[in-house]
């Protein structure tokens, strides 16, 4: 067990939420996408369902198409054609049911801002600029913080950190938010061993705080190895789904 889930094991079976159907969560028919400086689709008629709970993993060369199917599950892309659905209604721009951490994040990270205050404003998306945090929200946070091991950087600059720690803060902050869709890409990228681990335990702890994960990766049998679902894409199509760990 790693050191996290030694440290504070009894934050997970309070964040635990009741059992759900097993009902797609995010769902595609047919969609062909592109990126935005893209003159063809990279996406080609790829179809998946991925349920309520689930923690898939889609892998595949670069350029295969994995970042554009998760801008497109976000709503940062719009499809040239198909459907796209989350929890069964067409996919928006604006949705706090769904949180990406891109590979690179766009966060202007010299800002004087401190760890802390980063997590906080996960819950704005669902507040609006315009309400004040609550009791819930400032909990919220001190759970983030702890599940993700950051209670020391808490009031630490944004600035001052490495790339493994702003990694935990961005998902800190997804947590916040409340989003119960997960969009990861490639979140383990340039990760030493501690960070790895803090960042697999709390992937190997999602399913039980409510959350749906989508992660690509190229390495599914070192990052996601016993994850449910194993996506392949390939020239931009979909190859059959299968269970990760196999």
């Amino acid at each position: 067990m790693y050191r996290l889930m030694c440290a504070c094991p009894e934050l997970f079976s309070q964040m635990k939420t009741p059992d759900a159907p097993a009902i797609p969560v995010i769902e595609t028919d047919a969609l062909f996408a592109a990126p935005a400086d893209a003159m063809r689709p990279v996406l080609k008629g790829v179809s998946l369902r991925i349920p309520n709970g689930s923690r898939a993993v889609l892998t595949g060369a670069n350029g295969a198409g994995k970042s554009t199917l998760l801008k497109t599950f976000a709503g940062l892309l719009q499809p040239l054609s198909g459907r796209v659905l989350i929890n069964g209604i067409s996919v928006t721009r604006h949705n706090p049911d769904v949180a990406f951490l891109a590979q690179r994040a766009a966060i202007e990270w010299l800002f004087p801002v401190t760890v802390r205050q980063v997590v906080l404003a996960g819950c704005f998306p669902r507040l609006g600029w315009l309400r004040r945090l609550s009791a819930h929200d400032r909990q919220r946070a001190s759970y983030a913080l702890r599940l993700l091991d950051l209670e020391p950087l808490a009031s630490r600059p944004l600035h001052t950190l490495s790339g493994g720690q702003r990694q935990r803060v961005l998902l800190a902050r997804a947590f916040c938010q409340e989003a119960k869709i997960l969009l990861l890409d490639e979140p383990f990228a340039g990760l030493d061993s501690p960070n790895r681990d803090i960042l697999t335990a709390f992937l190997t702890n999602a399913p039980s705080c409510g959350f749906t994960i989508l992660m690509a990766s190229h390495d599914p049998d070192g990052e996601a190895r016993d994850f449910d679902i194993l996506f392949k894409i390939r020239d931009g199509q979909l190859e059959p789904a299968s269970l990760a760990h196999k």
